[in-house]
């Protein structure tokens, strides 16, 4: 049920939009036909859930007002003559009607996506990590496709956190998640797997692309640091992989194998392996 719900949303955007649109066209002619005496309420929730679900809450929302001002008009042409306090009243409760399960939907996505994510520093977390990465693995073996691993560790963090407190501290951590999204791919993936040590999941990337990334990524987090005057540097281990018969912890394990050697010799740098 789970793996038919993941492929249901990976359809496209498009074909959602258009779907939910042509499903709300042909409640409000139905209820339009129809006139005022059969109620048509619950079907308009089918494409305002239908939005919500598959685009987000907040379309979700603009559909569910959309559906509540079609309901009002029709009840201002075929209904009988009230005063318009009265259809305004109706409108409103009707909207609060929708409302209910769009607030649902994006407050169950809320939490699916806090479960997933590390509360200080926004990046991806170790559970959520390992299971992107097993995909990953299980996608290169079956298409021979590379993939990239990387582990990070901020030099001298304990420094930072030990004279300028811990407050002080969370904010670097945030500013370096922030400066390495910018600089990776769209696709990439960084996840917060220890106080200070991240891991960085790169798709489609074998060693000399990783080489470009990684380096580039590296020497931007340096000026940022340089820029703010923060004695921080980075430690980077980088394993490329291609069809690799291991475990997820394995090739974080190797990972941080290769980010342990660059620390014993005097830090700073990056090393990577081809597995």
């Amino acid at each position: 049920m789970k793996d038919s719900n993941l492929n249901l949303k990976k359809i496209g955007k498009p074909f959602w939009i258009i779907l939910g649109l042509l499903l709300l066209f042909t409640v409000s002619i139905l209820d339009y036909a129809t006139g005022t005496e059969l109620s048509f309420s619950l079907f308009y929730l089918i494409p305002i859930i239908l939005f919500a679900w598959s685009i987000d809450g907040t379309t979700g929302i603009i559909i569910a007002s959309v559906s509540a001002g079609i309901w009002f008009v029709i009840e201002l042409i075929s209904g009988p003559e009230v005063s318009l306090f009265v259809n305004f009243w109706n409108a409103i409760i009707r909207l609060g009607f929708f409302l209910v399960p769009v607030l649902l939907i994006k407050n169950l996505e809320r939490e699916k996506e806090h479960a997933r994510t590390d509360f200080l520093t926004g990046a991806m977390n170790t559970r959520a990590f390992h299971d992107l990465t097993q995909s990953e693995i299980d996608r290169s073996l079956r298409y021979q496709r590379p993939f990239t691993v990387a582990f990070i560790d901020i030099d001298n963090f304990k420094t930072v956190n030990d004279t300028f407190g811990h407050a002080f501290g969370d904010m670097v951590l945030r500013v370096i998640v922030q400066s390495i999204q910018r600089n990776l791919r769209k696709t990439d993936t960084i996840a917060r797997v220890g106080g200070d040590e991240f891991a960085l999941l790169l798709p489609e990337t074998d060693t000399n692309t990783a080489k470009i990334a990684i380096s580039k990524m590296q020497k931007k987090l340096q000026e940022e640091m340089m820029a703010n005057k923060w004695p921080i540097t980075f430690s980077i281990g980088v394993i490329s992989l291609n069809a690799p018969q291991l475990s997820v912890d394995d090739i974080l394990g190797l990972a941080d194998k290769l980010m342990y050697s660059v620390k014993n010799y005097g830090k700073d740098n990056i090393k990577y392996a081809t597995y």
